[in-house]
Protein backbone atom coordinates (compact mmCIF):
# COMPACT_ATOMS: atom_id res chain seq x y z
CA UNK A 1 0.00 0.00 0.00
CA UNK A 2 3.06 2.48 0.62
CA UNK A 3 4.59 1.23 -2.59
CA UNK A 4 1.30 2.02 -4.57
CA UNK A 5 1.20 5.80 -2.68
CA UNK A 6 4.48 6.74 -3.60
CA UNK A 7 3.86 5.62 -7.25
CA UNK A 8 0.18 7.80 -6.75
CA UNK A 9 2.63 10.80 -5.58
CA UNK A 10 5.05 10.60 -7.82
CA UNK A 11 3.20 10.27 -10.42
CA UNK A 12 0.67 13.64 -10.03
CA UNK A 13 3.91 15.43 -9.17
CA UNK A 14 5.02 14.40 -13.01
CA UNK A 15 1.81 15.22 -14.00
CA UNK A 16 1.57 18.94 -11.74
CA UNK A 17 5.14 20.07 -12.96
CA UNK A 18 4.51 18.99 -16.72
CA UNK A 19 1.10 21.05 -16.91
CA UNK A 20 2.98 23.80 -14.87
CA UNK A 21 5.28 23.81 -17.88
CA UNK A 22 2.82 24.01 -20.46
CA UNK A 23 1.29 26.70 -18.78
CA UNK A 24 4.61 28.86 -18.66
CA UNK A 25 5.38 27.95 -22.43
CA UNK A 26 5.79 31.38 -24.36
CA UNK A 27 3.25 31.02 -27.56
CA UNK A 28 6.99 31.30 -29.77
CA UNK A 29 8.58 28.37 -27.90
CA UNK A 30 4.88 26.24 -28.48
CA UNK A 31 4.75 27.90 -32.53
CA UNK A 32 8.38 26.33 -32.64
CA UNK A 33 8.20 23.39 -31.23
CA UNK A 34 4.81 22.31 -33.04
CA UNK A 35 5.74 24.30 -36.52
CA UNK A 36 2.41 25.57 -36.19
CA UNK A 37 0.39 29.11 -35.17
CA UNK A 38 -3.70 29.09 -34.50
CA UNK A 39 -4.79 32.61 -35.52
CA UNK A 40 -8.47 33.32 -34.56
CA UNK A 41 -10.87 35.31 -37.26
CA UNK A 42 -14.17 35.99 -37.73
CA UNK A 43 -16.27 35.05 -40.52
CA UNK A 44 -18.46 38.31 -41.43
CA UNK A 45 -16.63 41.55 -39.80
CA UNK A 46 -16.29 43.29 -43.28
CA UNK A 47 -14.02 44.65 -43.84
CA UNK A 48 -11.75 43.69 -41.03
CA UNK A 49 -12.24 39.81 -40.68
CA UNK A 50 -14.13 37.74 -42.74
CA UNK A 51 -14.34 34.47 -45.28
CA UNK A 52 -14.57 35.46 -49.11
CA UNK A 53 -16.12 33.05 -51.56
CA UNK A 54 -12.99 30.72 -51.91
CA UNK A 55 -13.38 30.25 -48.06
CA UNK A 56 -9.96 32.31 -47.45
CA UNK A 57 -9.72 35.05 -44.52
CA UNK A 58 -9.36 38.58 -45.46
CA UNK A 59 -9.87 41.94 -44.77
CA UNK A 60 -8.30 44.67 -42.93
CA UNK A 61 -7.25 43.09 -39.85
CA UNK A 62 -5.87 40.35 -41.36
CA UNK A 63 -3.68 41.66 -43.69
CA UNK A 64 -2.07 43.07 -40.67
CA UNK A 65 -2.22 39.73 -38.98
CA UNK A 66 -0.31 38.52 -42.47
CA UNK A 67 2.88 40.91 -41.02
CA UNK A 68 2.72 39.43 -37.69
CA UNK A 69 3.01 36.02 -39.14
CA UNK A 70 6.14 36.37 -41.17
CA UNK A 71 7.54 38.01 -38.44
CA UNK A 72 6.62 35.02 -36.14
CA UNK A 73 8.34 32.46 -39.60
CA UNK A 74 11.09 34.83 -39.39
CA UNK A 75 11.91 34.61 -35.90
CA UNK A 76 11.15 30.79 -35.16
CA UNK A 77 13.12 30.09 -38.34
CA UNK A 78 10.11 28.18 -39.91
CA UNK A 79 9.42 29.75 -43.33
CA UNK A 80 6.98 27.14 -43.81
CA UNK A 81 4.88 27.46 -40.54
CA UNK A 82 1.45 25.70 -40.66
CA UNK A 83 -1.54 28.97 -40.06
CA UNK A 84 -4.47 27.26 -38.71
CA UNK A 85 -7.62 29.94 -38.83
CA UNK A 86 -9.81 29.27 -36.10
CA UNK A 87 -13.62 30.93 -36.27
CA UNK A 88 -14.42 32.88 -33.59
CA UNK A 89 -17.28 34.95 -31.89
CA UNK A 90 -18.11 37.49 -29.35
CA UNK A 91 -18.69 35.05 -27.01
CA UNK A 92 -15.97 32.50 -27.31
CA UNK A 93 -13.11 34.46 -28.37
CA UNK A 94 -11.71 35.28 -25.11
CA UNK A 95 -11.79 31.82 -23.38
CA UNK A 96 -10.33 30.38 -26.77
CA UNK A 97 -7.48 32.72 -26.46
CA UNK A 98 -6.79 31.97 -22.58
CA UNK A 99 -6.81 27.77 -23.50
CA UNK A 100 -4.19 27.93 -26.00
CA UNK A 101 -6.70 27.09 -28.78
CA UNK A 102 -6.15 30.88 -30.41
CA UNK A 103 -1.99 31.83 -30.20
CA UNK A 104 -3.18 35.39 -31.43
CA UNK A 105 -6.94 36.82 -32.73
CA UNK A 106 -6.79 39.11 -35.33
CA UNK A 107 -10.86 40.39 -35.36
CA UNK A 108 -12.17 43.19 -34.14
CA UNK A 109 -11.99 42.97 -30.22
CA UNK A 110 -11.99 46.47 -28.18
CA UNK A 111 -9.40 46.85 -25.78
CA UNK A 112 -11.30 46.97 -22.24
CA UNK A 113 -9.55 47.52 -19.21
CA UNK A 114 -12.17 44.67 -17.64
CA UNK A 115 -10.76 42.40 -20.58
CA UNK A 116 -6.63 43.37 -19.68
CA UNK A 117 -7.48 41.00 -16.37
CA UNK A 118 -7.89 37.88 -18.96
CA UNK A 119 -6.06 38.45 -21.51
CA UNK A 120 -3.47 41.12 -22.95
CA UNK A 121 -3.60 43.16 -26.30
CA UNK A 122 -1.54 44.63 -28.56
CA UNK A 123 -1.34 48.41 -29.81
CA UNK A 124 -4.44 49.92 -30.69
CA UNK A 125 -5.30 49.55 -34.82
CA UNK A 126 -8.48 50.95 -35.39
CA UNK A 127 -10.70 53.17 -33.35
CA UNK A 128 -14.39 53.29 -33.87
CA UNK A 129 -17.55 54.93 -32.15
CA UNK A 130 -20.92 53.21 -31.33
CA UNK A 131 -24.02 54.26 -33.53
CA UNK A 132 -26.90 52.74 -34.82
CA UNK A 133 -27.80 51.59 -38.49
CA UNK A 134 -31.82 52.10 -39.61
CA UNK A 135 -33.42 52.31 -42.99
CA UNK A 136 -33.58 56.08 -44.26
CA UNK A 137 -37.04 56.32 -43.54
CA UNK A 138 -37.57 54.46 -40.16
CA UNK A 139 -37.53 57.82 -38.36
CA UNK A 140 -34.78 56.70 -36.30
CA UNK A 141 -32.70 59.72 -35.69
CA UNK A 142 -30.78 59.12 -32.83
CA UNK A 143 -30.50 57.13 -29.57
CA UNK A 144 -34.01 58.49 -27.72
CA UNK A 145 -36.35 57.20 -31.14
CA UNK A 146 -35.35 53.71 -29.71
CA UNK A 147 -38.08 54.39 -26.99
CA UNK A 148 -40.49 51.60 -26.62
CA UNK A 149 -38.66 49.75 -30.25
CA UNK A 150 -37.02 46.65 -31.23
CA UNK A 151 -33.14 46.83 -31.07
CA UNK A 152 -30.26 44.20 -32.34
CA UNK A 153 -26.57 43.77 -31.46
CA UNK A 154 -24.33 41.56 -30.98
CA UNK A 155 -24.04 39.61 -28.15
CA UNK A 156 -20.98 40.27 -25.79
CA UNK A 157 -19.85 43.16 -27.21
CA UNK A 158 -19.65 46.49 -25.49
CA UNK A 159 -22.45 48.24 -27.40
CA UNK A 160 -24.60 45.18 -25.59
CA UNK A 161 -23.63 46.56 -22.58
CA UNK A 162 -24.29 49.95 -23.07
CA UNK A 163 -27.70 49.94 -24.75
CA UNK A 164 -28.61 47.38 -21.70
CA UNK A 165 -27.80 50.58 -19.38
CA UNK A 166 -29.46 52.96 -21.23
CA UNK A 167 -32.68 50.77 -21.47
CA UNK A 168 -32.63 50.27 -18.04
CA UNK A 169 -31.78 53.62 -16.74
CA UNK A 170 -33.46 55.80 -18.96
CA UNK A 171 -36.85 53.06 -19.08
CA UNK A 172 -37.06 53.36 -22.84
CA UNK A 173 -38.85 49.83 -22.40
CA UNK A 174 -36.77 48.46 -26.14
CA UNK A 175 -36.75 44.87 -26.72
CA UNK A 176 -33.19 43.57 -27.52
CA UNK A 177 -32.03 41.07 -29.61
CA UNK A 178 -28.88 39.65 -28.75
CA UNK A 179 -27.22 38.20 -32.28
CA UNK A 180 -24.48 36.11 -32.45
CA UNK A 181 -22.40 37.70 -35.03
CA UNK A 182 -22.53 40.55 -37.84
CA UNK A 183 -24.02 38.32 -40.23
CA UNK A 184 -27.57 37.44 -37.85
CA UNK A 185 -27.50 41.30 -36.81
CA UNK A 186 -28.28 42.70 -40.51
CA UNK A 187 -30.22 39.63 -41.31
CA UNK A 188 -32.20 40.25 -38.25
CA UNK A 189 -32.36 43.95 -39.00
CA UNK A 190 -32.94 44.04 -42.79
CA UNK A 191 -35.66 41.27 -42.09
CA UNK A 192 -37.49 43.85 -40.01
CA UNK A 193 -37.22 42.14 -36.84
CA UNK A 194 -35.39 45.75 -35.54
CA UNK A 195 -35.88 49.12 -36.32
CA UNK A 196 -31.86 50.02 -35.56
CA UNK A 197 -28.66 47.87 -35.35
CA UNK A 198 -26.12 49.11 -32.76
CA UNK A 199 -22.53 48.36 -33.34
CA UNK A 200 -19.22 50.08 -34.02
CA UNK A 201 -20.01 52.56 -36.88
CA UNK A 202 -17.44 50.89 -39.27
CA UNK A 203 -18.43 47.58 -38.72
CA UNK A 204 -22.36 49.15 -39.34
CA UNK A 205 -20.75 50.15 -42.90
CA UNK A 206 -19.83 46.74 -43.61
CA UNK A 207 -23.28 45.16 -42.66
CA UNK A 208 -24.55 48.15 -44.76
CA UNK A 209 -22.44 47.13 -47.69
CA UNK A 210 -23.55 43.15 -47.79
CA UNK A 211 -27.58 44.38 -47.27
CA UNK A 212 -29.65 43.69 -50.24
CA UNK A 213 -30.45 47.84 -51.28
CA UNK A 214 -27.13 49.75 -49.44
CA UNK A 215 -28.53 53.00 -50.69
CA UNK A 216 -31.51 52.37 -48.08
CA UNK A 217 -29.91 52.31 -45.01
CA UNK A 218 -27.87 55.08 -43.05
CA UNK A 219 -25.74 55.12 -40.25
CA UNK A 220 -27.26 57.60 -37.41
CA UNK A 221 -27.03 58.69 -33.58
CA UNK A 222 -24.55 60.09 -31.18
CA UNK A 223 -21.75 58.25 -30.55
CA UNK A 224 -22.03 56.57 -27.51
CA UNK A 225 -18.62 55.27 -27.14
CA UNK A 226 -15.22 55.36 -28.90
CA UNK A 227 -13.43 51.51 -29.50
CA UNK A 228 -9.93 50.79 -29.59
CA UNK A 229 -9.55 47.74 -31.55
CA UNK A 230 -6.18 45.56 -30.90
CA UNK A 231 -5.36 42.04 -31.15
CA UNK A 232 -5.40 39.97 -28.39
CA UNK A 233 -2.97 37.31 -27.36
CA UNK A 234 -2.56 35.66 -23.79
CA UNK A 235 -1.20 37.19 -20.78
CA UNK A 236 2.09 37.28 -19.09
CA UNK A 237 3.82 36.67 -22.67
CA UNK A 238 6.31 39.57 -23.15
CA UNK A 239 8.04 38.47 -25.75
CA UNK A 240 5.25 37.71 -27.93
CA UNK A 241 3.39 40.80 -27.43
CA UNK A 242 6.47 42.84 -28.05
CA UNK A 243 6.89 41.00 -31.35
CA UNK A 244 3.26 41.68 -32.50
CA UNK A 245 3.58 45.23 -31.05
CA UNK A 246 7.18 45.63 -33.12
CA UNK A 247 5.52 44.89 -36.27
CA UNK A 248 2.46 47.10 -35.82
CA UNK A 249 4.51 50.07 -34.66
CA UNK A 250 6.67 49.49 -38.00
CA UNK A 251 3.64 49.55 -40.02
CA UNK A 252 2.05 52.41 -38.71
CA UNK A 253 5.22 54.29 -38.42
CA UNK A 254 6.67 53.65 -41.85
CA UNK A 255 2.78 54.33 -43.84
CA UNK A 256 2.30 50.91 -44.89
CA UNK A 257 -1.33 50.49 -42.51
CA UNK A 258 -2.16 53.86 -44.46
CA UNK A 259 -1.90 51.99 -47.73
CA UNK A 260 -4.02 49.12 -46.10
CA UNK A 261 -6.15 51.37 -44.74
CA UNK A 262 -6.77 52.67 -48.26
CA UNK A 263 -7.31 49.30 -50.04
CA UNK A 264 -10.31 48.17 -47.09
CA UNK A 265 -12.29 51.49 -46.99
CA UNK A 266 -11.71 53.66 -49.55
CA UNK A 267 -11.86 51.24 -52.48
CA UNK A 268 -14.14 48.37 -53.61
CA UNK A 269 -14.09 45.12 -51.43
CA UNK A 270 -15.21 41.73 -51.25
CA UNK A 271 -18.02 40.19 -52.42
CA UNK A 272 -19.92 43.10 -52.94
CA UNK A 273 -17.48 45.06 -54.63
CA UNK A 274 -18.49 48.51 -52.49
CA UNK A 275 -16.64 50.84 -51.74
CA UNK A 276 -17.04 52.19 -47.60
CA UNK A 277 -15.67 55.84 -48.71
CA UNK A 278 -14.98 55.83 -44.57
CA UNK A 279 -11.83 58.22 -44.67
CA UNK A 280 -9.41 57.91 -41.64
CA UNK A 281 -10.92 59.93 -38.85
CA UNK A 282 -8.34 62.56 -37.14
CA UNK A 283 -8.47 60.13 -33.99
CA UNK A 284 -7.09 57.29 -36.17
CA UNK A 285 -4.46 59.83 -37.38
CA UNK A 286 -3.22 60.77 -34.52
CA UNK A 287 -3.18 56.85 -33.37
CA UNK A 288 -0.47 55.65 -35.80
CA UNK A 289 1.22 58.94 -35.36
CA UNK A 290 1.81 57.57 -31.61
CA UNK A 291 1.19 53.89 -31.40
CA UNK A 292 -0.12 52.57 -28.00
CA UNK A 293 -1.76 49.60 -26.36
CA UNK A 294 -4.21 51.95 -24.00
CA UNK A 295 -8.14 51.21 -23.52
CA UNK A 296 -10.29 53.94 -23.72
CA UNK A 297 -11.99 53.33 -20.41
Amino acid sequence: MKHRLLIALATFAVVSTTASAQEAQSTLAKVQGGNSISIGHRETSVPFSYVDANNQVIGFSQDLCNKIIDAVKAKTSHPDLHVRFVPVTSQNRIPLVQNGTVDLECGVTTNLTSRQNQVAFSDTFFVATTRLLTRKDSGVKDFEDLAGKTVVTNQGTTSERLLRKMNEEKKMNMQIISAKDYGEGRVTLETGRAVAYMMDDVLLAGARSLTARPADWVIVGTPQSSEAYGFMLRKDDPEFKKLVDDVMVRAMKSGDIKAMYSKWFMKPVPPKGINFDFPMSEALEKLYAAPNDKAFD
